[in-house]
């Protein structure tokens, strides 16, 4: 993966900038933590400056966060509420008035986890697709997803062109933390899991088996 990078930007400079990093947007395993450091890198040793790598990079975060958040747009409230009211939905414990709360609450006071979450590795591309569901203002999405691009795009670009030849050691410590990242996002989800099991998929099971006896 890494010659594939190498190749594509070397040969395409800017433009190969952009379009791996919209790429990696739209498809949130390909990892930033390589592609950013390896352009502050080239910086060093082509004709590409540091200020053009970082907007390049920033125009392909806004554009790839465009494809998820149209993504969010098409799984609408009204459609995820169908979709969580089906019988299959109800026996695993889930409510269409779920999804209409967890929407007014993102419209209330989630949408700066836009700004922020474009700075935190791996939910920094998903973000996007709940803000389309909630139909935030696509401005404000554009300004938020800007500001946070900005600021992880020149971090990691920055430190990639100061390291030079050791631009991979950048690559090494900003996977570490995506690893950490991850690790928590797993033990949040095992518990999420596990309380979600106990409070409202065992409820609904017996709900349904004593609708079915009666």
């Amino acid at each position: 993966m890494e010659d594939l990078f190498t190749n594509l930007i070397s040969q395409f400079g800017y433009f190969g900038v952009w379009f791996l990093i919209f790429f990696e947007n739209v498809f949130p395993p390909i990892p930033s933590e390589l592609i950013l450091p390896l352009s502050g890198f080239f910086t060093t040793t082509t004709d590409l400056t540091l200020p053009g790598a970082i907007i390049a990079a920033t125009v392909g975060s806004i554009t790839g966060a465009y494809i998820l958040y149209g993504v969010g747009r098409i799984l609408s409230r009204e459609r995820l509420m169908t979709f969580f009211g089906t019988r299959p939905m109800r026996l695993l414990g889930f409510k269409p008035e779920d999804v209409s709360s967890a929407v007014d609450w993102f419209d209330r006071k989630g949408q700066v986890t836009v700004l922020i979450c474009r700075c935190i590795p791996v939910v920094r591309s998903l973000i996007s697709i709940p803000a389309g569901t909630a139909k935030m203002n696509v401005l404000k999405f554009s300004l938020y997803t800007l500001l946070g691009s900005a600021v992880w795009n020149t971090v990691l670009c920055s430190l990639g062109a100061a390291a030079g030849s050791a631009w991979e050691t950048v690559t090494e410590q900003a996977e570490w933390v995506s690893d950490v990242v991850k690790y928590v996002i797993v033990a949040i989800v095992v518990v999420a899991v596990i309380f979600w099991v106990v409070k409202r998929i065992l409820p609904a099971l017996r709900e349904g088996k004593g609708e079915k006896d009666a």
